[in-house]
């Protein structure tokens, strides 16, 4: 086997398990509007969820990190200010958000707002490296809001706190995607997690106990499955499954596959949730809401295919005085490449 072919097959083979960890990651996300809600409709406040939720995953995943950084600190300081923006941001503020607009508006339609955020990454990398989305890539927006919007059928009116809060969550989602890329590949995907949650839960802790952050907790039983259960059971599966679990293969499948195609197969998350919310809390979606689903996964696919094209290849500019080549080749970037989108 050539060097050139083992190399498309190792690329092919991370890119496949890309794909895996992200869809995975997404259905661990999926599960958190439905935990959230069971334990709200008893008296938590958002805050007090999301503070339960994070604290607990950092605590599972601190022996793991520590075991995974093996003395590697001055690299995870190097990386201080990434980390730092991604435990506020994007892990703290923007579940703080999301859980926020879940108290105002349905969880489908607080999901919907949340995943505009993948629009802002498009206009990131835009504004950011001046390359402009290929058609193939706005073609994939377009499908997948669309189909967001019949999954979710926000026909029902949108109240302003709402919105304005999901939009909130939306820009630390853009965050999200684009930190994770960024981060440092050699430290370990849980190691990066692990520290984002610990900066999130100590900033969360902090406004709770000098009272910028309400929080407040009932011990009164849930409904789920269509019965009652005790309220540890959403609060473990908070922690455990839609915090620790789906951090930890978001990094790891971001780095993989780049902010942008990771941030369209983590739109995923909104059918994960249909799903969850109709076994956990009996929301059973209706025709509409499945072709909805159909239409996202084009739009992913449509995202996939443009990525997956090869960029152009080099061009060389002609000397402006004399019409010959200078023999430099002026290297012209395509919209399309991955590491614009990192």
């Amino acid at each position: 086997m050539s060097i050139t072919r083992f190399t498309s097959y190792i690329g092919g083979r991370s890119q496949a398990a890309g794909l895996g960890l992200a869809l995975t990651s997404a259905a661990a996300f999926g599960t958190s509007g439905s935990f959230a809600d069971s334990l709200m409709a008893t008296g938590w406040t958002p805050g007090a969820v999301v503070t339960a939720r994070i604290v607990l995953a950092a605590l599972v995943l601190t022996p793991i990190a520590l075991v995974q950084l093996r003395g590697r600190w001055s690299r995870l300081r190097a990386s201080a200010a990434l980390v730092g923006l991604y435990g506020l941001v994007a892990v703290a503020g923007c579940q703080l958000a999301f859980f926020n607009a879940v108290q105002h508006l349905d969880v489908g339609v607080a999901l919907l707002l949340e995943y505009l955020g993948i629009v802002l990454v498009v206009l990131w990398v835009w504004l950011r490296h001046g390359q402009r989305p290929r058609r193939l890539t706005v073609a994939g927006v377009v499908a997948a809001l669309a189909g967001l919007v019949l999954v979710l059928d926000p026909s029902g009116g949108l109240d302003g706190a709402g919105v304005a809060w999901g939009l909130v969550a939306a820009t630390g989602l853009a965050v999200f995607f684009v930190a994770s890329a960024r981060t440092d590949p050699e430290l370990p995907p849980l190691v990066i997690a692990w520290a984002g949650m610990v900066v999130g839960a100590l900033a969360l802790v902090g406004f709770g106990v000098v009272g910028l952050l309400p929080v407040r907790t009932t011990r009164a039983d849930v409904v789920l499955f269509g019965q009652e259960l005790s309220w540890l059971v959403p609060v473990a599966a908070l922690g455990l499954v839609a915090a620790a679990l789906a951090y930890s293969l978001g990094v790891a499948a971001t780095r993989r596959l780049g902010a942008k195609v990771a941030s369209f197969v983590g739109l995923t998350e909104v059918l994960f949730a249909v799903a969850f919310a109709a076994v956990l809390v009996g929301q059973v979606p209706g025709v509409g809401r499945l072709l909805g689903g159909l239409v996202v996964l084009a739009g992913v696919a449509l995202v996939q295919a443009d990525d997956a094209r090869p960029a152009p290849a080099p061009v060389t500019k002609p000397a402006p005085d004399a019409g010959i080549s200078t023999g430099e080749p002026e290297l012209v970037p395509s919209s399309g490449s991955r590491g614009s989108w990192e």
